[in-house]
């Protein structure tokens, strides 16, 4: 008889990212330290100045298309061969869909589309990398990025606790769980849950059972440790 698939779910962060050269919000000297991000990425600064948050976002747009999915993204694609695997990203470029992985839920959203400013379920996909006042929805108001800014609501997240509760093995990789609320899906993992964190920073506030730390960059731990559960499941 053969053996049922295990259930991997992936919590990836800016850090797996940041290897195909799109910074962090740590990055000294990069894109977003050149702004304020209260100027930028708040519902505050969409109603103070839209022409300046889609400047912005254009920008992160235009890096995004630039950048190539690396290693890490695409170790995630071969686990797929012996995995049912889900990705949950707080990242909102589409390096996870270009490298190949089949399904991905975008919890801060996805820099490539856009949203109705007044309907936030009217979403599109944008052919290039700019977004401009004057293009509008299908119902006549403003586009905006498709983006969570701070200060909004997170509306996937019941849908990702639902899919970390599933899980057999839980990987966190790129981020060290300091962003809420998704850091708080950990808490969403049943009992026996194997849990892997692949970050270069060292933890400091998460404790938990059957949680290894892999402390390195994403394009380095992340091979061994799917080489390791790939190996694990054959035997």
């Amino acid at each position: 008889m053969l053996k049922s698939k295990r259930n991997i779910v992936i919590l990836s962060g800016a850090g797996i990212s940041a290897e195909s050269g799109l910074g962090t919000f740590r990055d000294v000297g990069g894109l977003w330290d050149q702004y304020d991000i209260s100027e930028v990425a708040t519902p505050e600064a969409w109603e103070k100045n839209p022409e300046l948050v889609l400047d912005f976002y254009n920008l992160r747009r235009k890096l995004v298309l630039e950048a190539e999915p690396n290693l890490a993204h695409e170790c995630l694609v071969h686990l797929e061969k012996h995995f049912n695997v889900k990705i949950i990203t707080q990242n909102i470029d589409d390096l996870h869909e270009r490298s190949g992985s089949s399904e991905v839920l975008h919890l801060h959203g996805e820099i490539r589309k856009a949203q109705c400013s007044a309907n936030e379920d009217e979403v599109l996909e944008l052919a290039g990398s700019d977004l401009k006042i004057g293009e509008l929805s299908s119902s006549g108001h403003q586009l905006r990025p498709h983006v969570v800014w701070f200060g909004e609501a997170v509306p996937r997240m019941y849908e990702a606790e639902k899919y970390v509760a599933d899980a057999d093995i839980f990987i966190v990789v790129g981020t060290s769980l300091n962003v809420y609320p998704a850091a708080n899906l950990i808490y969403s993992c049943k009992k026996n849950c194997q849990k892997f964190i692949v970050d270069v920073n060292e933890l400091t506030k998460v404790k938990f059972k059957n949680l290894t730390h892999l402390q390195g960059k994403a394009t380095e731990k992340l091979p061994e440790l799917v080489n390791a559960l790939i190996q694990d499941s054959k035997s």
